[in-house]
């Protein structure tokens, strides 16, 4: 199993040469905050939200994902009345039997944070982040915001014990071990009550390493990626909801990735759901919401491609809690 172990950090640090991948996510759905900054205070709420996935159970050194994020909207416009021009008490303009009859939001400003961790056999993945976001009405019921991210990428990778036929290796010397380097990003989120769509890049400003020796250069080892994503709701009937949707993910180095994702909500209590990955995996998803203060959901993911041989399938559960939440939301209309 070591020899494996080992032989999976090497592989690792050849992928590192090609480009670093960002933590990917079964649940998106659930909180695409992660991937758009412009979606910072799209909610009349603060959103936080704890997140954890295990990949590939089972495998020795496999990515172990963790998030914190929070977002919520700022301004007179919120403060004095909410984003949704109407006062602050009484009926909720954003439950279920107000999508007939929705009006878009009053300009307002959002602002976030969050912070992700992975861990991959020796290599760690860190990225700290603030976001911005601006939303306006362009009609009746359509929105649109703009976002921006900054903050700082780390990627640390433990060397100190990795055994090779040459110690001499750049790799094991390349200025990417332990450095913190900027990150910025951006996203577009257009959104009615009724669908949403979104376009956002990250890590825009990539750069090239160069080992210690000063003797070679390494291929572009972070590099932008891209994401694409939309959605529709559905109504069967006033208490059943079919939600798709679906994540195009382009790297400039990697492959690219789609997931299809398909929710079928109850109300606003509990919801059911399958995810598709091409080349790589399915999932079955689940979630519930208790009373307006915490929603769970929960996915497991099983693989399709050759790595399918040595592992229990991936685990990921996402726990939402709805602060300042004076409407008594039970769930995110605008996110879905």
């Amino acid at each position: 199993m070591k020899s494996f172990f080992y032989l999976s950090v090497i592989l690792l640090f050849s992928l590192i040469c090609y480009g670093q991948e960002q933590p990917r996510s079964t649940q998106y759905i659930f909180n695409n905050y992660l991937i758009n900054p412009a979606i910072s205070g799209i909610d009349n709420y603060t959103d936080l939200k704890l997140g954890y996935r295990n990949q590939w159970k089972g495998l020795e050194g496999a990515p172990v994902t963790q998030y914190i994020s929070v977002h919520a909207p700022i301004g007179q416009d919120f403060v004095r009345s909410s984003v949704n021009s109407f006062s602050g008490a009484g009926y909720n303009p954003l439950s279920r039997s107000y999508v007939n009859n929705y009006t878009s939001a009053e300009p307002h400003h959002g602002i976030g944070f969050y912070a992700l961790t992975d861990k991959a056999a020796r290599i760690r993945q860190t990225n700290i982040n603030a976001t911005y976001a601006y939303h306006l009405g362009l009609s009746y019921d359509v929105n649109l915001s703009v976002g921006i991210s900054a903050g700082i990428s780390s990627t640390s990778v433990d060397v100190a014990n990795v055994t090779v036929e040459h110690t001499a290796d750049p790799l094991l010397s390349a200025d990417y071990n332990n450095k913190i380097r900027p990150d910025i990003g951006g996203g577009l989120w257009l959104y009615s009550p009724r669908f949403f769509a979104g376009a956002s890049a990250k890590q825009v400003l990539g750069y090239r390493s160069k080992t210690a020796n000063r003797q070679s250069n390494l291929p572009a080892y972070q590099t932008t990626v891209f994401y694409g994503t939309a959605g529709y709701k559905f109504f069967v009937d006033e208490d059943i909801a079919f939600i798709p949707s679906t994540l195009l993910t382009y790297w400039l180095s990697a492959p690219t990735t789609i997931d299809a994702n398909l929710k079928i909500a109850y109300q606003d209590k509990f919801w059911i759901g399958g995810s598709l990955r091409n080349n790589d995996s399915f999932s079955a998803l689940a979630g519930f919401n208790v009373a307006s203060l915490i929603n769970i959901s929960y996915s497991y993911d099983v693989t399709t491609s050759a790595l399918r041989s040595v592992n229990n399938g991936t685990h990921e559960i996402v726990l939402g809690i709805l602060l300042n939440n004076r409407y008594d939301v039970k769930c995110s209309t605008r996110q879905f």
